[in-house]
């Protein structure tokens, strides 16, 4: 099964977040940027991926269109190991996280949506998942960094039916906000993107520590500082997760072996695509540590994010940003209801997006590589 052309498009597609959208990694979150693979084969199936797109899209665009289009061009699509391992080790001089990797993850999650297509099965069974038709989610904030404006997303996120809400802020008066506008009862995790050092890590944990939280999300900069973090995880009082920056398999035994986790949060659009959440989730498993993988995206990716987190983790609440699009190539699937998101049942990742709608919100005009 020959790769006959490669495709790579990037949407911009506004969305309503409830509030001013704030800058946080040098982007304007008033759009959702994301960055699309498909991968044709001369046995007339397509694969669908994502790349971790956001404020890399560009980056990562020049990735897919100037290397690794001309890499895959006329290779056996069956192969997803091959040329996971071909096409990785002739990365690697570039760094082993970024652009690169996040390209490599789009590829293997269009490779796994091909072969499900191919056997006729969903993209979940093949990774070795029972049937789960939902999953629970959590409400995924983005940062308002104003405690009415926490305290008022919070309230809608309860009323939309989300018993489990993520934070973005870095403040403790508007941590504290969401907890007065949730109860006592609800899940509360705090996500604040490494903007510590281990001290002061360590005193907002502290300060953090009455408001229970589930988990206190990648408190320490460097995100590599394994050492910190374990040190923060055993002092400060919360349980600690981290991983979605993890640059590959082996940087997640190194936190691993430092005892800096005890939540591992893996992207499919960073790490590698299913191949390596795969391998992340069979390392977490003999370290017992758990595993609840990281979903902000809503392309293809999100639809294998579902499928991972069917097969390896289905009682691990599923990741839901808590912004209205405007509109979305695969409709209701990434909508939440009740709290619940659709675990899709067709072949491969359940659905092809709408042309229509993507092409709608298409920054610029697609590339296409073909043979």
């Amino acid at each position: 099964m020959k790769i006959t052309s490669v495709e790579s498009y990037w949407t911009q597609t506004p969305f309503d977040m409830g509030g001013k959208p704030m800058v946080m990694a040098g982007l304007n979150w008033g759009s959702m940027n994301t960055v699309w693979l498909r991968i044709r084969t001369d046995a007339g199936i397509d694969g669908w991926g994502e790349a971790f797109g956001h404020g890399s899209s560009a980056a990562v665009m020049a990735v897919l269109e100037t290397q690794l289009a001309p890499a895959v061009l006329g290779q056996d699509a069956r192969d997803i190991a091959g040329l996971r391992h071909r096409l990785g080790n002739a990365f690697h001089l570039y760094g082993q996280n970024g652009p690169h990797l996040f390209a490599l993850s789009a590829l293997d999650i269009a490779l796994w949506d091909i072969a499900g297509k191919h056997a006729n099965l969903p993209l979940w069974r093949l990774l070795g998942g029972s049937p789960v038709e939902t999953l629970t989610c959590y409400a995924s904030l983005l940062r308002y960094g104003e405690a009415a404006a926490v305290n008022a997303a919070c309230e809608r996120a309860a009323a939309r039916g989300y018993r489990d809400v993520k934070l973005h802020e870095i403040s403790t008066s508007e941590i504290s906000a969401a907890r007065d506008a949730l109860g006592d009862n609800a899940r509360l995790m705090v996500d604040v993107n490494c903007p510590w050092t281990v001290w002061q890590a360590l005193e907002m944990a502290r300060e953090l520590e009455e408001l229970d939280l589930t988990w206190l999300e990648e408190p320490v900069w460097p995100p590599g500082d394994h050492d910190g973090l374990a040190r923060v995880r055993a002092e400060g009082g919360l349980p600690i997760a981290a991983g979605e920056n993890a640059a590959g398999l082996h940087d997640f035994r190194a936190a691993f072996e430092a005892g800096a986790q005890d939540i591992a949060q893996p992207s499919v659009t960073k790490i590698g695509g299913p191949s390596a959440m795969l391998e992340v989730a069979t390392l977490a498993k003999a370290f017992a540590v758990r595993l609840v993988p990281h979903n902000a995206y809503f392309g293809a990716g999100y639809l294998a994010s579902l499928h991972v987190n069917a097969a390896v983790s289905p009682e691990a609440p599923f990741e839901r940003l808590f912004v209205d699009l405007e509109a979305s190539p695969y409709h209701e699937l990434v909508e939440a209801r009740g709290g619940k998101v659709v675990v899709p049942s067709g072949p491969g990742l359940g659905r092809d997006p709408d042309m229509e709608v993507l092409r709608r919100y298409l920054v610029r005009e697609p590339t296409v590589l073909a043979s």
